[in-house]
């Protein structure tokens, strides 16, 4: 399988896009379009030759509260109202191409743009919420930790990403 991952375009069939999530594909199929115009997101989407459309992405402009974070974590940085992050807003493959590892090209090339953006900007952290407990296995398995306040939502921070970029890229077995 040949993944290219692009901005969605207009060009780009959505209708039978499906990750089993039908919050995530009704978002697909109806406002990320939408969201895209409105600037509140960039969504991407995962092209294969065959079967086509198999995933997509979102990344939008974040920020965390210092009491979210982890005290430790908290109390080595300056007493700002809000620290910025990036948003993975939602992530899905198409259920046709399950176990094809398409979800882990999906994380890789949002940590890669997020960490391209850091070189332009200040981006303390990747932020993601998990729908499920099979979601917030998949982002730890990246290296994502789950904020004290809200074990549903987790983050990474961009300097551990950076550290080993390659490595950082990949899902730890």
């Amino acid at each position: 399988m040949a993944i290219r991952i692009e901005p969605l375009a207009k060009r780009h069939d959505r209708g039978a896009f499906s990750c089993g999530e039908p919050s995530l594909d009704d978002w697909f199929k109806h406002r990320a379009s939408q969201d895209a115009k409105r600037d509140l997101a960039q969504v991407f989407v995962a092209i294969d030759d065959d079967p086509g459309l198999v995933g997509f992405y979102s990344l939008s402009a974040f920020t965390l509260q210092l009491e979210d974070l982890p005290v430790d974590l908290a109390k080595k940085l300056p007493r700002y109202d809000a620290i910025p992050a990036a948003l993975v807003g939602r992530l899905a493959r198409d259920v046709r191409v399950r176990g094809q590892r398409v979800g882990e090209v999906l994380m890789a090339d949002a940590i890669g743009r997020v960490l391209d953006a850091r070189e332009r900007l200040g981006i303390f952290a990747i932020v993601v919420d998990a729908l499920s407990g099979k979601a917030q296995a998949f982002y730890k398995s990246f290296g994502f930790v789950p904020l004290p306040t809200r074990p549903d939502r987790l983050f990474l921070l961009t300097a551990v990403a950076e550290q080993g970029r390659a490595g950082a890229l990949r899902p730890r077995r």
